[in-house]
């Protein structure tokens, strides 16, 4: 299955193998980059390393027959699979012992890596799909709109409107009664074409919820149209494309992909601005692990902000599912807390759950300055 939402995440975080591990599987499957058989070695070193691995851990035997039979899976997955792949990245989550598998088509390509944890390792999937926006570009002039849906580097026609308006004043009459008369029913015309188009675009809004819009048409027809955009598209209306309808799909998506990463590199280089002025003016953030995944587990958490591929062991309540740095101890319950290999992939799941938004911030930024991590607050306790 292709990955698409936020929610394909949610539901993979929600599986529990309890007492049993979850292998999580990632690879680099670019034929842009390698060959077929670069792409198999990359594999055969990948199962290699984590099977002698797996042998050296301290396991019970049916957690090591699990693990054992998941890298025999996903081995045996890839082989049938792999010559025919046409994405540029595979993820695939086992437990065997549960019948769990799942798998997932990237279109980003994702460091080679398997994680053996209490739960799937999800941080890579939050990371890419924190990348993408879901775009509809809005392509008009006064003989047809065309709207465009983009996502995860792929465009596809959503819907076309014929507008025909005249372009020019062809006839001229008494003193030029007739020529006013005329561009008067032409303004008119082209008044009641551009209502429909921004009530199709609020229409297709509400049917696709995309996060921007991306408008292509000339000054004079941008300052007519955006005043009659519905307030939520104009708090989504994120720049101008240089295009027409008559361009191709393919140029359109080149314009919109170019226009969404200068959008995206800013909007994270404002959020670590905010970030910083929050902790030093001691508003509604805080930093570190310890303070992060404090408030974290108090739900006061309303962006975590954290620095991309950084990682740290740390230990989760069993019980509670509360997250620390090094308590021995649930702060909560008492119960005697357990390691995970990765804290920094619980802390972006427990904020996806608890519906706080996840940032994945690009190394070199100021976020380093305050422990890579951190996070904006919806109140101050």
């Amino acid at each position: 299955m292709k990955l698409l939402s936020r929610e394909q995440i949610e539901n993979l975080a929600k599986f529990k193998s309890n007492s049993l591990l979850t292998t999580s599987f990632y690879l680099d499957t670019s034929k842009n980059r390698m060959t077929k058989k670069e792409i198999q070695l990359s594999l055969k070193n990948l199962i290699r390393r984590n099977t002698k691995y797996l042998e050296k851990m301290s396991l019970s035997k049916e957690n090591r027959e699990s693990l054992a039979q998941d890298l025999e899976n996903i081995q045996k997955f890839c082989a049938r699979n792999l010559s025919a792949y046409n994405y540029v990245g595979l993820a695939i989550f086992s437990c065997s012992k549960k019948n769990f598998w799942q798998e997932f088509n990237l279109v980003n390509s994702p460091k080679n890596t398997i994680v053996f944890d209490q739960n799937p390792y999800v941080r890579p999937l939050s990371a890419f799909l924190g990348d993408y926006h879901r775009i509809c570009a809005l392509i008009i002039d006064r003989k047809e709109a065309k709207w465009y849906d983009i996502y995860m580097g792929e465009i596809a026609l959503l819907e076309n409107l014929k507008g025909d308006v005249p372009s020019k004043v062809k006839e001229g009459g008494w003193e030029g009664y007739e020529s006013k008369r005329i561009e008067r029913h032409i303004a008119s015309r082209l008044h009641r074409y551009f209502s429909t188009a921004a009530k199709t675009t609020f229409d297709l809004y509400n049917k696709n919820k995309f996060d921007w819009l991306f408008l292509g048409c000339s000054d004079e027809y941008a300052s007519e149209l955006k005043p009659l955009l519905h307030p939520y598209l104009k708090k989504g209306l994120k720049g101008r494309i240089k295009a027409k309808p008559s361009d191709s799909p393919s140029r359109l998506l080149k314009e919109s992909l170019d226009l969404k990463q200068k959008l995206k590199k800013q909007e994270k280089e404002d959020i670590v601005r905010r970030f910083i002025a929050e902790i030093e003016k001691g508003g509604l953030a805080t930093s570190g692990l310890k303070n992060t995944l404090r408030k974290l587990n108090r739900g006061e958490a309303q962006t975590l902000l954290v620095t991309r591929h950084f990682s740290k062991p740390g230990r989760i309540c069993p019980k509670c599912n509360l997250l620390f740095e090094d308590e021995l101890r649930c702060t909560s319950c008492q119960r005697k807390t357990e390691k995970v290999v990765d804290i920094i992939d619980e802390a972006v799941e427990a904020a996806m759950v608890k519906r706080s938004q996840v940032k994945h911030i690009n190394p070199p930024s100021g976020l380093r300055k305050y422990g890579d991590i951190g996070v904006l607050l919806r109140y101050k306790t």
